[in-house]
């Protein structure tokens, strides 16, 4: 038999909100996910229109304008390269016996799961499109965050981070930053971190968040990329640096067919595309020294 009342809409639409729950680089806020539309399978493409600055010219009382200007758009493909699945099975003799039932319990793990490759997929993408203008230090050569001498504080780190995107003309508000949970411990020992949105953090643990430094909502994931242990790559920016699109293509239940078992397989496809790097910034920080 199949499994009880499973009704595939229903499943599919709980999978994909357990799976927004749990994304810190994917959520709404860190990327755009206005692009997002109906995506079949890997290798679909969003088409995404930029329009560029329009030109401001000086007009002379009674004299006549030029003129209009043509609108160029600069067309950029989002390609959902990016296919993932889960597939797991539950033995009629466990079924028989679980109080209360698994079922839905697997479905949020197997979300998380999905969640977790999301995450470090788009991570990746973000930090590779960083402009080196708005990067501080390399790879190999990482700011040394900390409080011992010669170690760059953490709340200045990321105070040179916000004077990048200032000179970048990026707008100041929705500003975030995802740190590990190393340099958010070292940003506490800070009161000018404590004193400016920490203690709010309690009521908005959700997605990541734990407060506000330096005009940028902080967020706190376990995916910050990292080279062998050390230089972690920590990302500032916008909203609209990044447009990210997924979808939950299919769940579906099936008894195998050498097995007394009932299964459960789901695909999640996505794909994300840097349009604005000049939006993004990065910090390359090493470990330094915490405070006495």
């Amino acid at each position: 038999m199949a499994i009880d009342n499973f009704i595939p809409t229903v499943w599919s639409a709980r999978l994909l909100q357990s799976l927004e729950k749990a994304l810190v680089y994917a959520q709404a806020g860190i990327v755009n996910r206005d692009y997002e539309g109906e995506i079949r399978q890997a290798g679909d493409k969003v088409r995404i229109n930029t329009l560029g600055p329009d030109a401001v010219k000086s007009y002379t009382k009674n004299g006549t304008v030029a003129d209009p200007d043509v609108l160029m758009d600069a067309t950029q493909l989002l390609e959902i390269t990016e296919a993932d699945y889960f597939n797991f099975l539950i033995d009629d003799i466990d079924k028989a016996q679980q109080v209360p039932k698994v079922m839905e319990q697997a479905m949020r793990n197997a979300a998380l799961a999905l969640a977790d490759a999301a995450d470090q997929y788009l991570a990746g993408v973000m930090a590779a499109a960083v402009p080196a203008a708005n990067t501080q230090n390399g790879s190999g050569t990482g700011v040394t965050i900390g409080y011992g001498s010669g170690e760059t504080n953490p709340y200045i780190a990321l105070l040179n981070a916000a004077i990048d995107l200032d000179e970048a003309n990026v707008p100041r508000t929705g500003r975030w930053a995802i740190v590990p949970p190393w340099f958010h411990g070292y940003l506490l020992m800070d009161q000018r971190f404590v004193g400016s949105g920490a203690a709010t953090a309690d009521q908005r643990l959700t997605n990541g968040f734990v407060g506000q430094a330096a005009g940028f909502d902080i967020y706190l994931s376990n995916n910050v990329p990292n080279t062998s242990g050390t230089d972690y790559k920590v990302l500032l920016g916008t909203s609209y640096a990044t447009a990210y699109a997924e979808q939950i293509n299919s769940v579906e239940a099936y008894r195998p067919q050498d097995r007394f078992a009932d299964a459960v397989k789901g695909l999640h496809l996505y794909g994300a595309k840097v349009v604005y790097p000049s939006a993004l910034a990065l910090i390359v920080a090493d470990i330094g020294t915490a405070p006495a």
